[in-house]
């Protein structure tokens, strides 16, 4: 399989935690991976079928990819598949970065009575993050050689621990 996935609670609502995934700007602060670089272009909130483009930078070498979010379900699931592209053609890419959020401890209410309207206090939720190559073009190559998913499992857990703190603030 060539999927690696992390997952942490976070004390917070789904709801809270699906719009800071949704904002592309937010991006940047949250990566783990230190390859984001921000500048986004495109949508925000993001959607399903939203195209957007990011900063990025692998050592020296800074660059933009482009995603299209390719997955969505409001509050509990956002997925963008990433490309490198150049004139419009696809020369790279594939992965898929995922976020799932699942209420835990009764953090499914929205009606403000039981502390989950999306305020302080609003429960728990397991978010779970997945970095998929298994439909990227040329994977051996761009991915496997690199030693990206070695890399990721820590980059992810540390994007969490942002995420985390991200919604705290």
């Amino acid at each position: 399989m060539r999927a690696i996935s992390v997952s942490r609670d976070i004390v917070a609502a789904p709801r809270q935690i699906f719009a800071v995934l949704r904002d592309p700007a937010r991006h940047a602060e949250l990566d783990g991976s230190g390859m984001l670089r921000g500048r986004p272009q495109g949508p925000s909130p993001l959607g399903p079928g939203d195209r957007f483009s990011m900063g990025m930078a692998q050592g020296r070498i800074a660059y933009r990819s482009v995603n299209v979010v390719v997955e969505y379900e409001k509050d509990r699931l956002i997925a963008w598949e990433t490309w490198g592209e150049f004139r419009g053609r696809r020369l790279v890419g594939g992965q898929r970065w995922r976020y799932e959020l699942t209420p835990v401890n009764g953090t499914e209410g929205t009606d403000g009575l039981d502390g989950t309207d999306g305020t302080e206090g609003g429960g728990t939720t397991r978010v779970t993050h997945t970095y998929d190559w298994s439909r990227a073009r040329l994977p051996r190559l761009i991915v496997e050689l690199p030693g990206y998913p070695r890399r990721m499992g820590p980059a992810m857990t540390t994007t969490l621990e942002r995420l985390a703190s991200a919604v705290r603030n």
